[in-house]
């Protein structure tokens, strides 16, 4: 087991990487946690045993199920079972899980104790980390949410055999994100270490910037475009197929802008063609509607913002000319 500490004093907690991570889980259950409401998907086949009396609560299937009504679904089902903040609950499943359960966690009498068991590649290096929770409206991705931190990530690599091949697939457009952000070969590791690798780098972030005041936005590398895609929803896409497009539209914006030369786009396309993961956009995307949902992300501010690759670094860089951001989708079309 690989074990990372995301020091927030004292709300720090651990993050737990290895083959078998899941069992675990009564150790690290708050303590006196009373009962736990595991809240998983009927498609998940990992099961979990906290180790105390506990009741399953499940979401429904696919990105749909991450709105408000899931929610306050989820909400009622736990008032009528008596949930109290004296019991935990246990999110086990990719991120849909973990963000629509979190974010329930934390406005259920005002707070109720998390712990995060991802079973997908995505969810152990992104989602289930760092404490950001949230649902999605018609109008965008992840506008209603919370930060609630939780108290122990298992990522247990034995979940993802339980994973189809594109899903799993999937979950490695984050992991090419990080290759960018920490600077290093993270295709030389193996996969518990280059998880752990990713954990570690975000891990460090959050614990920078917890509420994403700044530094901690980076981690949006590649997301920009992304959950256009994703929002406009005409695209048949994985979310960490979106972003592999994200990152190559990133470094081809952050050329035009003078940031990074040819060989850094290179590099990017080398490390997601390694993944196997695409390079362009599907086709007849639709570019004026990519960029007004650009637009709209939680970071525009000030005009569209990007994070892009640049000589210090991946940088947060606002105030981007929307026809450079309509020309720089010819490169990805």
């Amino acid at each position: 087991m690989i074990t990372v500490v995301v020091d927030l004093g004292e709300r720090s907690y651990d993050v737990v990487v290895g083959a078998g991570a899941a069992g675990l889980l009564p150790d690290v259950l708050p303590a006196g946690a009373k009962r736990a409401a595991v809240v998983t998907q009927g498609s998940i086949a990992f099961e979990v045993d906290p180790g105390v009396p506990h009741e399953r609560f499940l979401l429904g299937d696919g990105e749909a199920a991450k709105d408000l009504s899931s929610v306050e679904e989820l909400c009622r089902a736990w008032s009528r079972w008596g949930l109290t903040r004296a019991d935990v609950v246990v999110a086990v499943g990719g991120g849909v899980v973990t963000d629509v359960a979190g974010f329930a966690a934390a406005v259920y009498h005002r707070g109720v104790p998390v712990v995060h068991v991802p079973t997908t590649l995505l969810g152990m290096v992104d989602a289930a980390i760092g404490g950001k929770t949230g649902v999605n409206l018609p109008e965008g991705k992840n506008l209603v949410g919370a930060f609630w931190q939780p108290a122990a990530v298992l990522c247990d690599l034995d979940a993802l055999r339980t994973l189809p091949e594109r899903e799993r697939r999937s979950g490695l457009g984050e992991l090419a994100k990080y290759h960018f952000l920490s600077g290093d070969d993270l295709l030389a590791l193996e996969l518990d270490e280059r998880v752990a690798a990713a954990v570690r780098i975000k891990a460090e972030v959050v614990a920078a910037d917890e509420r994403e005041g700044g530094r901690r936005a980076i981690l949006n590398y590649g997301h920009t475009l992304a959950h256009a895609l994703e929002t406009a929803g005409a695209y048949d896409l994985r979310h960490g197929e979106a972003v592999a497009i994200g990152l190559v539209y990133a470094a081809g914006l952050a050329r035009r802008l003078g940031r990074i030369d040819d060989a850094a786009v290179a590099e990017h396309r080398r490390v997601v063609a390694a993944y196997d993961l695409p390079l362009r956009m599907p086709p007849g995307a639709d570019r004026d509607e990519l960029v007004a949902l650009m637009s709209r992300d939680k970071k525009a501010l000030d005009g569209l913002t990007f994070a892009l690759a640049g000589p210090d670094g991946v940088e947060v860089v606002a105030g981007v000319d929307p026809d450079l951001a309509h020309a720089s989708l010819e490169e990805v079309a």
